[in-house]
């Protein structure tokens, strides 16, 4: 039987995640469905793979979707009548020095925010779990009972038999050649045994999924990395039911196969695989044993289960997989051909997240939308510097080496910089800047003086830049300072129908004359926050768009994508022509004034509004705007002006006390003034309503906007929750996922954590959720706590920030 010669949806690749996808669209009704594989089902990394099934993540809806695969592995079996090798036998991590009993303990504290039972185990309590470990140097443990393991090629053919059950068709054997592209929409998919044609396109392709995005010109930042994982001959004492073991101070894993054990780890010094592409016929096939390069992480394991010294080993297995620069794998639509999406790039978990994103895979390609916020692994968040091979292999090896080290707060990267710089680098590096690094961009996240070392030294107590960001912090409260924001996302959106087409994506009102400038959200359908940025209008023709730097990708796809059809608007990235100097203070207006002609007053110049000045004999576009909550402007400089501005300011700073800041320290400053941060406070499940930005939506206008009838639906009920602040002792750290418990019932947990050097305490800021609706009135009426790494402090509730709430500073 030959191939259709159209269909609804082609997917592309027979490993669990293909027939994942192939599974749930099937579920779901969509049968003009044909995935393609190019060998046998399974034969690429999924019919290797490990098969450990862990879910907690750091971000709530991955650890959500993780959660999805184990209800759908826990049913599949009795669904399709296939085996599929799926025990829950729960999960043990070990931690064996303080620093990581520090972690493990947010961790469980994580997992009770997300609604899991992870419980913490004295080294004792967690050798009765698994005795055949060594437990001489353990700290402790923590144990989720609902992870578990499976058979990797057993759960993808069950997947694919219920794929098939539900109408589905999977074709074997067939070579995908080409895609076709046309008006930057996916139209076909050529094979080496016919042309289809195909209204979406899923790239599900594993290790082949970089080259096989090539040929529509969609970039996927993946490579492969070598593998390696003994099998051993059965083991006396191991169970049939032995938890799967994570001893990442070893750097190793462990799992329960037929009576002995699966072991591998993830070494420090990763070799990556096939850098001039995959050879032809690799189908079914592993690389040579390495054991000299396996050996040290063998010696970690004998340290910790020594019955494997005297273990027979069946195989050493050196299997290539997929690899990402960040670790998290890639879903999601490209953001350059309309119609294609990817679920690429599993990091060696495929087996965990494989239900999971298969359904989420699923219901976007068919709904347009994800079922829930997937931004930690969109493939959106991923920019211009992903697109060359070397520099993600290299990021990507750094990733991999980082799988088991501690995970701290705020850690950077270090390989592959510095890449995308701003023209005051290295006058910048001069005067003690510490960098940090996001999309490429090297950003300063805070100076250090003289005497001090300028390396961030991580730690999950106060780290060694707190005082530091403390000066700047202080500096911009109480003088002025200036920030390099030159890494901003920057566009402009231009045409006869600019307005009309903004005025649908926008929720605020930007329908302003020329010289306005807004702050608002684009909304998605559900009215959940997508983007989260500034507006200004230069002319009647001609908006200019500021957004944050990691999501240039995203938002600039989010824009192009939902511009109506019929109207004449054109999105222009303009991002590298311009640098961005933020003066920032209440001696902002005096330092400004010193280095231009133009009229900066209050008067002259008002809140939100904008308009070209000249600085130092630059043309420089000045926003008149703030994310700190003090009076201010953003410079968007010609970056041929920019050291010259730059110079300028930096002069006339001097007789105020004007001090060179970071990006930590806006975040302090940020938090204080109750400012939100998409991807932290707001995203694609929380509307304005919920968020506290109700006062930035023009619903009384009556005018129609994206996102607007779900808005008026969620304003008509109960609002199932609120976002809230909390303070507790300066002592205490948070960083964010912090458990909230109101009335000492838990009522969700913290999106965001940080210090505000101005009043002197801990902030945070969280949704308080109730199925039963919560207002400003349920908010303040309860008695708070926040569970802190296992242990509850005692929290001040507040609605109204901290600091500043009339905005006078800001305004004046």
């Amino acid at each position: 039987m030959g191939l259709p010669s159209s269909v609804r949806v082609v997917i592309i690749g027979g490993g669990i995640v293909g027939c994942s996808v192939a599974y749930h669209l099937g579920k779901m009704g969509w049968t003009d469905v044909i995935l393609l594989e190019r060998n046998r089902l399974t034969s690429g990394s999924t019919w290797h793979a490990a098969g450990l099934v862990g879910q907690l993540r750091t971000s709530a809806s991955i650890t959500q979707l993780l959660g999805e695969s184990v209800a759908l592995y826990k049913r599949l079996e009795d669904e399709t009548g296939l085996a599929t090798g799926w025990k829950m036998n729960g999960g043990l991590r070990l931690a064996c020095n303080p620093d990581r009993w520090t972690e493990v303990k947010r961790q469980a504290t994580t997992a009770k925010s997300f609604g899991l039972d992870m419980q913490l185990l004295t080294p004792k309590e967690a050798r009765e779990l698994w005795p055949l470990m060594e437990i001489g140097d353990v700290v402790g443990a923590a144990f989720l009972p609902t992870d578990g393991q499976a058979n990797p090629s057993d759960i993808a053919q069950a997947l694919a038999r219920g794929a098939r059950m539900a109408g589905v068709t999977i074709a074997e054997q067939v070579t995908v050649t080409g895609i076709e592209v046309v008006d930057g929409k996916v139209v076909a998919v050529e094979t080496d045994q016919g042309r289809i044609a195909c209204e979406k396109l899923v790239i599900c392709a594993g290790l082949w999924s970089r080259q096989v995005g090539k040929l529509a010109g969609v970039n996927i930042p993946l490579v492969p990395v070598q593998h390696q994982y003994i099998v051993t001959e059965p083991i006396a004492g191991v169970p049939r039911n032995l938890p799967t073991l994570r001893d990442p101070d070893r750097l190793t894993y462990y799992k329960e196969e037929v009576g002995g054990l699966v072991a591998g780890g993830y070494e420090p010094n990763p070799i990556a695989w096939a850098e001039r592409g995959i050879p032809e016929g690799f189908h079914f096939s592993l690389l040579d044993e390495n054991w000299d390069h396996f050996e040290p992480i063998m010696q970690l394991m004998l340290g910790r289960v020594p019955a494997l010294e005297t273990a027979g080993i069946k195989q050493l297995i050196n299997g290539p997989e997929s690899f990402t620069p960040d670790g998290n794998f890639i879903l999601g639509p490209a953001p350059e051909v309309k119609g294609i999406y990817v679920g690429a790039g599993f990091n060696a978990f495929g087996i965990a997240s494989g239900g999971g994103a298969g359904m989420a895979l699923a219901e976007w390609v068919a709904t347009g939308a994800p079922p829930f916020d997937l931004w930690p692994v969109d493939i959106r968040r991923f920019g211009s510097n992903h697109q060359d091979e070397g520099w993600v292999r290299t990021r990507t090896l750094e990733a991999y080496a980082r799988h088991y080290t501690m995970a701290w707060p705020s850690e950077e990267f270090d390989s592959g910089r510095p890449l995308r710089r701003s023209p005051l680098y290295e006058r910048l590096r001069a005067s003690g800047a510490v960098f940090g690094e996001k999309l490429g961009w090297e950003r300063v996240n805070w100076f250090a003086h003289p005497g001090e070392t300028p390396r961030d030294r991580y730690s999950y107590e106060r780290p060694n830049w707190f005082e530091a960001v403390g000066r700047e912090h202080n500096a911009c409260r109480e003088r002025v300072a200036l920030f390099d924001q030159t890494s901003f996302a920057k566009y402009l959106v231009v045409g006869r129908d600019a307005e009309a087409a903004l005025t649908f994506l926008c929720a605020n009102d930007v329908a302003k004359p020329p010289g306005a400038l807004t702050y608002t959200q684009m909304l998605n359908a559900r009215g959940g926050i997508e983007c989260d940025l500034t507006v200004a209008r230069l002319a009647v023709d001609q908006f200019y768009i500021v957004t944050g730097t990691g999501f240039a990708t995203h938002d600039a796809h989010w824009i192009a994508s939902n511009i109506p059809a019929g109207l004449d608007a054109r999105l222009i990235d303009v991002t590298s022509s311009r640098a961005v100097l933020s003066l920032f203070g209440p001696r902002a207006r005096d330092v400004l004034a010193a280095v231009t002609p133009d009229d900066v007053s209050n008067a002259a110049f008002p809140f939100a509004t904008c308009r070209t000045i000249s600085v130092a004999g630059a043309p420089v576009l000045a926003l008149r705007i703030t994310y700190v909550g003090e009076l201010g402007w953003e410079l968007h400089v010609p970056v041929e002006y920019t050291t010259s501005v730059f110079e300028a300011l930096l002069a006339a700073g001097g007789p105020h006390g004007l001090a060179l800041a970071g990006y930590r320290a806006i975040e302090t400053l940020r938090l204080e003034k109750g400012y939100r941060a998409w991807g932290a406070e707001i995203g694609p499940d929380h509307s304005p309503l919920v968020a506290g930005l109700g006062w930035a939506v023009k619903l009384k206008s009556g005018v129609p906007f994206l996102g607007r009838e779900a808005l008026l639906a969620q304003k008509a009920k109960p609002l199932p929750r609120l976002l809230a602040g909390f303070l507790v002792d300066p002592a205490v750290v948070l960083l964010g996922r912090e458990t909230i418990f109101r009335d000492g019932h838990r009522a969700g947990w913290l999106a965001s954590g940080g210090f505000g050097h101005t009043i002197g305490r801990s902030i945070g800021y969280g949704y308080v959720r109730d199925p039963g609706g919560v207002d400003a009135d349920y908010v303040r009426s309860g008695a708070y706590e926040l569970e802190v790494a296992g242990e509850r402090v005692p929290a001040a509730v507040f609605l109204t920030p901290p600091y500043d709430p009339k905005m006078e500073r800001v305004k004046a």
